[in-house]
């Protein structure tokens, strides 16, 4: 017969008298008052993605208690947990968690709560030892299939968002040693665009905004170089045929 703790033929409440069975009982008793690591199921958070501080969860383990008799009894919920952030000074990953998540509540072995409002080394808050007030939450287990995501895979690296995705900086850039290709119905570019190389225009171009053409441009276009249009080149000393009469007209004005 092997107990709780994975020794075979421990003691219980009911078992004989002898003093090993009754230091045993009593050490297994001690030993169910220390909380380590809980799997927990968030309840409330102070954060909701926004630009702040990391924050706080209320947390509920989801493992029942039992009673003598084998009956359960559910925890109750355990208040303001810190929540782990993956952040290296001012640099972070923000991904709050959200009502309804598993993680894991790793409890520490002292009160935390000094530490806590002042965020700086201090003496525990009270004689309390491995009490579940004074846990860590760490989320991410046994959770559902995520909508928005970041995913490594041997196909490489993909960001999906059902909403929008945005970068902000005052440099952005894109090293693209092959191609880069931008799959989109419209694209918009609110400065000036420079493009250094061969440019190629597939499709037609109308130089105020219309419907039905493959690309718009509206405003000033400034091209400095030969633009090739279906093989002929077009410069500053192109010419048509006269209208009408024989000879080149004159070059464009």
């Amino acid at each position: 017969m092997t107990n709780d703790l994975g020794y075979r033929g421990a003691a219980d409440a009911t078992s004989g008298g002898s003093p090993y069975n009754e230091h045993l009982f009593l050490i297994r008793q001690v030993l169910a008052e220390i909380s380590t690591a809980k799997l927990v199921e968030v309840i409330a958070v102070t954060n909701a993605g926004d630009l702040s501080p990391v924050g706080f969860v209320d947390v509920r383990p989801l493992v029942n208690q039992l009673d003598g008799s084998d009956n359960a009894v559910p925890h109750g919920t355990v208040y303001n947990l810190p929540y782990f952030r993956l952040q290296g000074g001012t640099d972070a990953v923000i991904l709050d968690p959200k009502q309804g998540d598993i993680g894991l509540a790793v409890i520490a072995d002292r009160d935390i709560s000094a530490v806590k409002s002042t965020k700086a080394q201090a003496n525990p808050g009270s004689k309390r030892k491995f009490d579940a007030a004074d846990g860590l939450y760490i989320g991410g287990f046994l959770n559902g299939v995520p909508q928005q995501y970041v995913r490594f895979s041997a196909a490489g690296i993909g960001i999906v968002s059902p909403t929008k995705i945005t970068l902000t900086a005052p440099l952005v850039e894109i090293d693209a040693s092959t191609s880069l290709t931008v799959n989109s119905p419209q694209s918009g570019f609110s400065g000036t665009v420079i493009v250094q190389g061969l440019l190629s225009w597939l499709g037609g171009m109308t130089g105020s905004i219309a419907s039905g053409v493959a690309s718009v441009i509206s405003g000033a276009v400034q091209f400095i170089g030969t633009i090739t249009s279906n093989g002929h080149a077009i410069d500053s000393s192109h010419q048509h045929t006269n209208s009408g009469g024989s000879g080149l007209g004159g070059p464009p004005q």
